[in-house]
Order: structure tokens, then sequence, then C-alpha cells
């Protein structure tokens, strides 16, 4: 068995296999930027080596750098994690030429199956269905229409070298056809060095659902049952879990067979993932094949108790699979959600910053993946997920309410984060019921996501907490009065909860086990050992526990639940008599200002000082976290001037352009 093992990547996949190789006795190298130079991965490695400056083109994607690290810390193999230099076969050919193993495919594999073009190719011939299209490469905007007009709209334009999410683009009509084109050919080319695009027919309704495999170097190839990935935004995974709640036995079998045939053709070894489309009807079309972990694996572990990060480094020392395809059992259900530092609340916009409150949830059937820790920072230069949650239950449904209270549980302070689309997610009925597409958020929050979209199991829930907070902070200011002028003070019962310019008026008395709150001519007993200070109060109400994350600001309360996000103030009857006389302050009019929505690098300006421009035409495109954001005109107008050029690092809310 290897010795000592280089990961050449970060973040939490970094950590994921540090784990395994320490379980395994295996010693670890890490390799870094300088964005992560105090990254987790750097600290849980038993060794680190420096690779570059933060971009990833100068640091993780140079293999070179890896390869001489390799070499300066006697590291036998080298994990590539997922991205980065993952599916590169000169990279492998690198390592192989200098006698370092590839805990991964072969370059056959990688070369058959990291491109799409070729893949697709492979698969038709190996008997497994695909999806028609133009599978040779797309020479231009024009040519782009030209196919599309031919397979007939809706179509998708795909990186032949992509992932991620990474240079896709729908096309509907021409318009969006050349424009996608150029969309996806601009981050093709940024993200993976490579800007050929194919184009296949777009399947209307569909799910994606992927078989995960496992081949040796012994010709034994098995599948690991699927994955449910239909919950999507912008073509990037949201939520995954294993098994599918739509897939039969029949369909299962019939998917996984033709994965294991396409693996065996190109002499598959170690982990991969055949990705499927799959339609109302259950008939389902070959979309790619991932020669690599996949950022999901954990729920396929979870339902077959199988570590695959072991038995991809068991593979790459040549061992046998230790189990044949009759020993692979689909036990329970497991839920993975992606939690990234964005804000669901403008429109998803990356958020970066200094992690000032990080305590993930913890508890039987919780696991937390994560590459960060309270006091890190969450950097522009990678992608922005925090960490993978997942949980696991005896059934879907028991899986989905743990995970609403992982979410709940969830502390992130610091940088805003998707806890609450998750959540809203995990308590939307037709999530529940399985009723998945990958239109699914599309459809569901046609106008993008706000609170008003988060359906609330009971909304006096949020009332009588922060009623109780405020109770138990009036208790301790009269104590403290007291002490001061040797009496205690008495504290009011009568309050009023204030929210969204609401007011609910509550009567909060203190009880032997708690407090009794009483709204709406309902009696609520609330007991609970939050203290002042803490961002989680775990509380049972009537019986039934409850889970809220809390953030005070001056008098206000912030209160989290069940992806409902609630500002509260709490008044005396008085008081808010009164504040119900302020006057609202107006925002400020920033209508003549195009402003910079999230922190990122200006790639482009499209228009010029006393340019006119009409609504919808692109002003600038900024990239953030290796994504382009094409910026539009809300309405007509005309350039007074230009802050900002192309390479300009931005931040949130600066000045591009101001109009007249």
């Amino acid at each position: 068995m290897f010795e000592k093992i280089l990961i050449a990547n970060r973040g939490e996949i970094a950590c994921r296999v540090i784990k395994s190789a320490r379980k395994m006795g295996i010693k670890t190298v890490a390799v870094y930027s300088d964005a992560d130079r105090e990254a987790l991965h750097v600290r849980m490695a038993d060794e680190a080596v420096h690779i570059g400056p933060s971009p990833s083109s100068e640091s993780y994607l140079v293999m070179e750098r890896i390869i001489q690290a390799c070499k300066d810390t006697g590291a036998q193999a080298v994990h590539p994690g997922y991205g980065f230099l993952s599916e590169n076969s000169v990279f492998c050919e690198a390592l192989e030429a200098q006698g370092i193993a590839f805990i991964g495919p072969a370059t056959l594999a990688i070369n058959s199956m990291g491109d799409k073009i070729t893949s697709k190719n492979l698969a038709e011939k190996a008997g497994v269905n695909v999806i028609p299209g133009y599978t040779d490469v797309v020479r231009d905007a024009e040519h782009a229409v030209e196919i599309s007009n031919g397979i007939g709209y809706p179509v998708m334009l795909k990186a032949s070298a992509g992932g991620g999410g990474k240079g896709m683009r729908v096309a509907w009509n021409e318009a969006e056809c050349r424009d996608g084109f150029e969309r996806a050919t601009n981050e093709a080319r940024s993200s993976f060095g490579d800007d050929r695009v194919f184009i296949e027919k777009f399947i209307e309704e569909p799910r994606h659902i992927e078989i995960q495999v496992m081949a040796d170097t012994h010709g034994n190839v098995i599948y690991l049952g699927e994955r449910e990935c239909s919950i999507q935004r912008r073509h990037q995974k949201v939520i995954e879990e294993a098994p599918s709640p739509f897939i039969d036995e029949a369909t299962r079998k019939e998917m996984g067979e033709q994965a294991v045939k396409l693996a065996k053709a190109v002499q598959y070894r170690s982990a991969g993932t055949v990705e499927f489309i799959v339609d109302a009807k259950r008939n389902f079309y070959f979309l790619e094949m991932n020669t690599r972990l996949q950022v999901e694996h954990p729920v396929t572990e979870l339902v077959t108790g199988q570590d695959l990060v072991e038995l991809m480094i068991r593979v790459a020392n040549g061992e046998a699979l230790p189990l044949k395809q009759a020993d692979v059992k689909l036990t329970g259900w497991a839920m993975e959600s992606r939690v990234y530092a964005e804000d669901p609340f403008r429109n998803f916009l990356p958020s970066i910053g200094r992690l000032v409150k990080y305590e993930p949830p913890e508890g039987e059937n919780v696991r937390v993946d994560t590459g960060v820790y309270e006091g890190g920072e969450v950097s522009m230069f990678y992608d922005p997920m925090i960490a993978k949650l997942i949980t696991y239950g005896a059934t879907r449904n028991e899986a989905i309410v743990r995970m609403q209270d992982a979410l709940d549980a969830y502390c992130i302070q610091g940088v805003r984060h998707n806890i609450s689309f998750l959540n809203a997610l995990m308590v939307h009925p037709r999530f529940i019921e399985g009723r998945l597409t990958t239109n699914f958020i599309a459809e569901e929050y046609p106008d993008g996501f706000d609170a008003s979209c988060v359906p609330q199991d009971d909304p006096a829930k949020s009332i009588v907490i922060a009623a109780m907070i405020h109770r138990q902070y009036m208790d301790r200011a009269a104590r403290m009065s007291g002490q001061l002028q040797g009496h205690e003070r008495r504290v009011n019962d009568e309050w009023v909860v204030v929210i969204g310019g609401e007011q609910h008026a509550v009567t909060v008395v203190a009880a032997d086990d708690g407090y009794q709150v009483t709204y709406a001519d309902n009696s609520y007993q609330v007991s609970t050992e939050w203290a002042f200070g803490q961002p989680l109060l775990h509380s049972t109400i009537n019986g039934k526990s409850a889970t809220f994350q809390v953030e005070r600001s001056g008098l206000w309360l912030r209160l989290f639940h069940r992806g409902n996000q609630i500002d509260a103030l709490v008044l005396t009857p008085r008081a808010a008599e009164l504040h119900a006389l302020m006057p609202e302050k107006e925002a400020p009019d920033l209508s003549k200002f195009l402003l910079s929505p999230m922190p990122g690098l200006l790639v482009k300006v499209s228009v010029v000082e006393g340019q006119e421009v009409k609504a919808g035409e692109e002003l600038a495109v900024v990239e953030a976290m290796k994504m382009e954001n094409v910026l539009r005109a809300s309405q007509d107008g005309v350039v007074a001037s230009v802050k900002a050029e192309a390479g300009d690092s931005l931040k949130v809310d600066q000045v591009i352009i101001e109009f007249e």
C-alpha cells in the first residue's frame, strides 16, 4: 500500500480524501496557493507545499509544480479530487513518466470519456442510449444557429471539456443560440482551457440521474446504484439523493448495466459516474461520463456502506475490488445539500469574506464534508462551496426531516449563504412528493427567490420565539437593575412583536420550565436552555422541538427557521403605537448607476461614454467564482461616464457605469 499520497486539490474534497487516507494509515501531502495558506486542508495534512499565487491557473492547474511537490515530499501517488486536473490526461501521463501513481482512471478513459463529443460517439457504439445532437465541433455562432435549426429548438450548447455547469447554455431561439455560444465558449476557455462546444437536443421535463461505477485493473466493473441530481440551478446541482424516488428496480438494472458496458469499452478503472437524462416515461439517454469522483459521492457511500475514496486508493495500488455486483445492496436513503457562499435573496450573488461564526450541525446520521472553519475566509478565486451537508434515514421522509433539522442548526455568519433556500426546497410539497425535474427551481421560483416563497409550517412559532427572547432580555435587565437599587424592577407581560410592518400582540409570563406565551388566543409553552449571544436556539414549543438561528442588531432580532428569515422588533404596546406613526426611510435613488452586484473581475465593458442603450442591452460582464455574469440595462438611457475598465477587481455595489 502507498505510504504517502498528495492531494492535488483544495477545500472540502481535499479534506475528504485526507480523512480516508488517515483511516488507512497513509500520510498525506496538501498543496496550497497564496489564498489557501491558512486553509483547513493545509492544517489537516501531514505536510503542505506552497505551489503559487491565488488564481488557480497559476497554482492548482500548474502540473509541473504539483509533480515537483511529489518529488520533494516523496509522495507515491496523487489523488486529484474533482475539478482542476482531475480529468487531464496530460497530467496523468506526466505523473506516470515520473513513476507516480494517479488515483483515477488511465489516460484512455480520460481522453475518451473526458471529452463529451468523443464519449457520446463511443457510448453509441457500446450500445448505450444517446441524445440526438451534433457531436462534431461547432465552428462559430452562425454554425451553431445552423445546427440548432436542424435539430430543432430548444437545444443545449455544452463545452466539450466542461463540467460543474460551466460552459453550458440552453437556447430557445436563434438570438439565444448566438449569445449562448459566445458565453459557453468564453466560460469553457476560462475554466478548462478548451473552448470547443457541441450541441444536442434539450429534453423537456427531464430528470438528471447518474450511475456510480467502480472498476479495478483486473477486469471487474460494478455499479453502486443511482443518484437523483435533478434539483439544479444554472445547471449546477443543488440537492442530490440516493436512491432516486423515480427509478424502479428494472430501470436501475438497465441503466447500471449500460454504465458498466461503457466503462468496459474504455478499460475503465477507479471511480466514475455515468450521467443520464431521464424523461417522464423512464426513457434514459447518455449525457456524459465523469472520469473522477463526484461532488455528490457521499450519498452513495451512505446507502451502500462503501468508502469510495478508499476503493479508489486500493484500485490505484493494484488491488482487486473487494465486492461483486451481487454484494451491492442499497439500504435506506441519503440526502445531500450543497451549502454555498451566495445570497439567495440577491439572485444568488456570490459572497466572500471571513467566517465570523461557523458551527456545522452534529448528530446521528448527519455528515458535514467541509473545507472551512470559524475564522477562515471564503475567497473570490475559487468555487463558493462552503460544505456539503448529508443526512441519512431509513426512509426518504426520514432523511428529509433530518436535513430540515440539520439546516436549521447550521450556523454561518460573516458571509451570506444559501441555507434559507436549501431549507425552502426541503419543505416544498413538490420536493417532498418527489415530483422532480431539472426545471424544478425555474418553475417554482420564476421571479427569483425571496422570503415570500418559503412556506411556513406555523408562522406563530417565530412570533412566539421573538417574544420569549425579548422577555429573557428584559428579565435579565430587571435583575441587573435590582442589584443596583436593592429591589427587582417588574417586567411587563404585554408586548407587541412587529414583523414586516404588521403588529402582533402577545403576553409572555415566566413559568417553572420556561415561558408561557399567549398569541392569537392560543397558548404556547416554550422551554429552552438558550443563553444570550448563542447563535442557535434549541427549544420545545408545546412539546415539539424547534431550532432557530438568532442574530441581534440593536433592538432588532433576525430569526432563521425552516428557510424563513424574519426580522422582528418587540415593543411595549405604547411604543408600538408610536412606532406605527414613524415615517419609512426612503432608499436612495440608484437608478442612474450600474453597480457591481458581486465581488469579481470586470471582464468586459460593452458601452462607451455618450452611447445610447436600450433596455436589455449588454452593459458589462463580471466574472466571479469562475462564472461569467452579464449585466444588462434595466431601461433605456445614455451613458454619462464609465467608472471602471476591463481587468478591474470590483467590490459589491461598486459603480461601473453612470447614466445621464
